[in-house]
């Protein structure tokens, strides 16, 4: 028998203990604490204390939040003059124009867009062999032009040097008539009066 109280006063103590805890634990959760029970005018302003604080609190994060979306405003604001300045300064419109009509002229394009082919040499070689292409093509036609005018300058010279030939020849053959000329001259002269008759 002894047995059986000493084991319910030991039950009803362990029962006690658990009570007392739990409520120990709900008074802290509620944030009351036993010795502020029988003084209810302390507890009033308590929770009139502790309103007022989680009022503070949330006017101030209030307060903050204003702060921060005017100080966001005026940097949105500053913002949007940056970016104005840039777009005025680059001249972003007209090359965002650009790209519009690039964008729509590939649309127009059967053909895909050109994406690398993992290859940096061959990348390179396939974006200049267009413009050497380009190049050696228009080489071609201007060495067409040159060796054109090339050949009109060589029948120009060779008819010049035929102008030249046949006026040596004509000068030589006057030359010749002359030369004949003054011989028959003086032929003539020797024989119409004898040099004798001129010596004085």
């Amino acid at each position: 028998m002894e047995e059986s109280k000493s084991a319910t006063q030991v039950d009803s103590a362990g029962k006690t203990g658990a009570k007392d805890s739990a409520e120990s634990q709900a008074n802290e959760a509620t944030g009351d604490a036993s010795s502020q029970m029988p003084n209810k005018p302390t507890t009033e302003a308590e929770a009139r204390y502790k309103r007022m604080k989680l009022f503070d609190k949330v006017m101030q994060k209030s307060l903050n939040k204003f702060i921060e979306d005017v100080r966001a405003g005026l940097n949105v604001s500053h913002q949007t003059e940056d970016i104005n300045r840039l777009i005025e300064e680059g001249q972003l419109e007209l090359k965002l124009n650009e790209l519009d009509k690039l964008e729509r002229a590939t649309k127009d394009s059967p053909d895909p867009a050109w994406r690398p082919s993992g290859v940096p040499e061959q990348d390179f070689c396939s974006f200049l062999m267009p413009y050497y292409q380009k190049q050696e093509a228009y080489m071609r036609r201007e060495l067409k032009k040159i060796q054109a005018e090339n050949a009109a300058l060589a029948q120009k010279v060779q008819g010049g040097r035929e102008s030249i030939s046949q006026t040596e020849h004509r000068i030589s053959a006057a030359v010749d008539e002359w030369k004949a000329s003054v011989t028959e001259f003086e032929r003539l002269a020797s024989s119409l009066c004898p040099a004798d008759v001129f010596d004085v």
